[in-house]
């Protein structure tokens, strides 16, 4: 790799200067093959929704960065990061990325930042494995998910921020997660593989407008924080590309994920808080959790799982208008004797579903411990599970519904619910197995355990009346223009 590096922080915007007109910037770098790139034209002005409007802008062509797609810019974007950082008292700081391939290992964010990717801007994550750092594991989960020790760095990595906003014009970050997969199919992966977001310990958190392809593993991963917003992002995958999980809240409060489109290989958001005797020991709850208007595809996962790393607890999780197509479950809980924890006060209405293996998916069994040191005696409580307003074509098995002998699953209420079976569906669409609970208007006919309370009922298992803080947080509307000198 070859590095490009120019003085760092040589131009630093105001974003009130709006006198500012747009030059074109004109770079010639020469390649190995003798060729030529020249810069594209920069916007004259862009203007973006954030939760925080910036004071200060730059460019990743200020500390040197080249949208070659071959020069690595690391550095530059680990300096533009660090100069910006001296305004989170002032403001707060822009860093704009431009029209370019960015080829890029991880970086850090800061406080009272936002990280801008213009609409033809294509970040790339570095294929070089041995040039990732390695962190610890998550506190809650005690080591690593695809090894026991530590874990790589996240491409875009931030901890014990406030006010941080990842936004775009739909600009791209490629994960390049093939040769990931690759060694961890052949389980030649000494660490866990980075995800492409990582925001830890952090308050006031927004990730908007983006898309996301080919993560090594999971794409956005916010922990341990407060006040997260998630909306309009595109996540696209191989089907069959391992974890690559969507969206997974961790150990979050009051988090809002709405207007998003997924592809992806694992859940299409996947609701954690902890694994076995770490995440009971760690004890933080992922709780006031909105999801909305979400896209999903996922043939072998679900459109929304809960668990199975779910031993710090999961409660007030209020889901509403999902579609999914082509995708194994619609809402899948996932936990086992040794989790602990609880999975409580579940809701979700006004669910599309087509061509499903099954519609509800509640499991008691899922396994997969962090180590051998777990409780038998943890078991978790699975309690106040509400679906409502659903509608379902071409599906095999309309619900699997499995507690844990001894710790039955309870509080389980269907509404409303209409599935029509695939051709080939299985004999009896419902399974259930200690389990409790209740239903209303339900097709075809649910098991005896959930005792049919007639149509008069058809109202019952709806949302709490009362709204959540994180619908309050109101975006403001951000412009800015911007000038490059040759």
């Amino acid at each position: 790799m070859k590095y490009f590096y120019r003085s760092p922080f040589s131009r630093l915007l105001m974003a009130d200067e709006l006198h500012l007109v747009v030059v074109m910037v004109v770079m010639f770098v020469m390649m190995s093959g003798g060729e030529c790139r020249r810069a594209s034209l920069e916007p004259a002005s862009f203007e973006y929704s954030a939760i925080s409007c910036r004071a200060h802008s730059a460019s990743i062509l200020d500390f040197g960065g080249v949208g070659d797609g071959e020069t690595l810019n690391t550095r530059a974007f680990q300096e533009a990061v660090h100069q910006l950082s001296r305004f989170a008292s002032d403001g707060g700081a822009q860093l704009f990325v431009p029209a370019g391939k960015w080829l890029t290992g991880s970086f850090n964010l800061t406080s009272h930042f936002t990280l801008f990717l213009h609409k033809d801007a294509l970040l790339l994550a570095s294929q070089d494995i041995k040039s990732w750092g390695v962190i610890d594991p998550l506190p809650s989960y005690g080591h690593g998910r695809d090894a026991a020790g530590g874990r790589y760095i996240s491409l875009i990595f931030g901890t014990n921020l406030t006010d941080v906003v990842i936004t775009g014009e739909n600009g791209t970050i490629d994960g390049q997660g093939g040769v990931w997969w690759q060694q961890f199919h052949k389980k030649k992966l000494k660490y866990t593989r980075p995800y492409l977001i990582e925001i830890m310990h952090s308050d006031n958190v927004q990730i908007s407008n983006i898309t996301l392809l080919n993560s090594p593993s999971w794409n956005i991963h916010p922990v341990y924080s407060s006040n997260v917003i998630i909306q309009g992002i595109t996540i696209l995958a191989p089907v069959t590309s391992p974890n690559t999980d969507g969206i997974n809240p961790d150990s979050c409060t009051n988090t809002r994920i709405e207007d998003n489109y997924i592809v992806s290989g694992d859940d299409c958001i996947a609701v954690k808080s902890g694994w076995d005797e770490y995440g009971i020991k760690y004890g933080m709850a992922t709780k006031h959790l909105i999801i909305r208007r979400l896209t999903c595809i996922s043939p072998y996962s679900a459109a929304i799982a809960l668990g199975s790393e779910m031993s710090g607890g999961i409660e007030d999780v209020r889901a509403q208008d999902i579609t999914a197509i082509h995708t194994e479950s619609a809402v899948r809980i996932k936990t086992a004797v040794g989790r602990g924890g609880y999975v409580k006060n579940i809701y979700v209405k006004g669910m599309n579903l087509h061509t499903m293996k099954w519609v509800f998916w509640i499991t008691g069994n899922y396994g997969s411990h962090a180590d051998n040191h777990y409780d038998p005696n943890a078991l978790p409580v699975i309690n106040g599970i509400n679906y409502r307003d659903v509608v379902a074509e071409n599906v095999s098995i309309a619900a699997r519904l499995e507690g844990i002998t001894g710790d039955p699953f309870t509080g389980i209420c269907i509404a409303n619910v209409t599935i029509g079976m695939a051709k080939k569906a299985k004999k009896y669409p419902w399974s259930c197995l200690e389990v409790e609970g209740v239903s209303s208007g339900v097709v075809p006919p649910p098991c005896g355990l959930l005792a049919d309370q007639g149509e008069e009922k058809l109202g019952m298992c709806d949302f709490p009346t009362e709204s959540l803080a994180v619908d309050g947080i109101q975006l403001q509307k951000c412009s800015y223009r911007m000038k490059y000198n040759v």
